[in-house]
């Protein structure tokens, strides 16, 4: 049965040349032998979508090809010519390069698609450079490190049992399990045909007993006594970058959050997130007898009552 080369190419016969095209770009890409190593099929697929794109990309062979079926008095196209000729067309046909198919890997006078042919015909395939296997890693850092960047340690064991010590850099910002790219330290390239591969480190971020993260901001509760709370007051709060003062206002109440801008996470890229503080107040676990009749005398005012009526009027069931 002749061979039908608009199915080959998946396109109608009333197709376009720019529909023929790409089609033909997009299976050339598909069953390249390169590209498809392991299938054994791909060479015979690609050279099915080569002989069809060689007849259709062409209008006189096109029209001979509508008329009776064949393709056989085109020339160069018919029996004896060679349809893989590094991927130009002949006379008022389309001119293709095959370095635009394949990004840039194959280019004519060079060890490129023509070698790729050739190799074919012969029952080799091209092989390209084999690159060096990738190692995995994990690694945990402390809170503080992640936060304002750092070095850290790392032992290595190579593929030969011998262990190298590498010095990593610990971005600043850096969130939990991203992952850190050392390019061109990992195994080398077998026979050292190619390039090596990388290092990829997996990182965890130790918790912090006082501060939480959120995006880059930072979080960090600040335990105040009831006059504190109450009369107002100044507490040294840590902070990534330097100690700073925290005001507490008059009457501050418990679970108030207090923002500091830009005294939160500052990334190796983008802006500084915010530090923000909620106050807890924390009643002493034993009170001597003092504190203890100041407390009662202040539940006897009259504020405190109304103060206790206001605070609980939103309770319901």
């Amino acid at each position: 049965m002749p061979e039908d080369y608009y199915a080959d190419l998946g396109v109608d016969r009333g197709a376009s040349q720019p529909e023929i095209e790409k089609a033909y770009r997009d299976l050339a890409r598909k069953y390249h032998p390169d590209l498809n190593p392991d299938d054994k099929t791909a060479k015979a697929k690609f050279q099915q979508v080569q002989r069809a794109f060689e007849v259709l990309k062409d209008p006189e062979k096109r029209e001979n090809f509508d008329r009776y079926g064949t393709d056989q008095p085109m020339g160069p196209g018919g029996p004896g010519g060679n349809p893989f000729s590094g991927g130009r067309a002949g006379p008022g046909g389309v001119e293709f390069d095959f370095s635009e198919i394949f990004g840039g890997g194959f280019s004519s006078g060079g060890a490129g698609f023509e070698e790729v042919m050739r190799n074919m015909g012969s029952g080799q395939g091209a092989r390209r450079p084999s690159r060096g296997r990738d190692i995995q890693h994990e690694l945990t850092v402390p809170f503080a490190t992640a936060v304002s960047g750092g070095d850290a340690q790392l032992n290595i064991r190579r593929g030969d049992g011998k262990t190298e010590c590498l010095e990593v850099k610990i971005p600043s910002g850096i969130e939990n399990n991203k992952t850190i790219r050392l390019r061109g330290q990992g195994e080398a390239a077998p026979n050292g045909a190619g390039s090596p591969g990388d290092i990829l480190i997996k990182v965890h971020v130790s918790p912090h007993p006082c501060f939480n993260r959120h995006g880059n901001n930072l979080e960090i509760r600040v335990p105040v006594t009831v006059t504190e709370a109450a009369l107002g007051t100044k507490v040294e709060i840590p902070a990534p970058r330097g100690a700073i003062s925290l005001s507490i206002p008059p009457g501050t109440s418990s679970g108030t959050k207090l923002r500091m801008k830009g005294h939160g996470v500052d990334p190796a890229r983008g802006s500084a997130g915010d530090l923000i503080a909620e106050v807890q107040i924390v009643l002493p676990a034993k009170r001597d007898q003092k504190a203890e009749a100041v407390y009662r005398e202040l539940a006897e005012t009259e504020s405190e009552r109304k103060q206790i009526n206001e605070v609980r009027k939103k309770l319901k069931w």
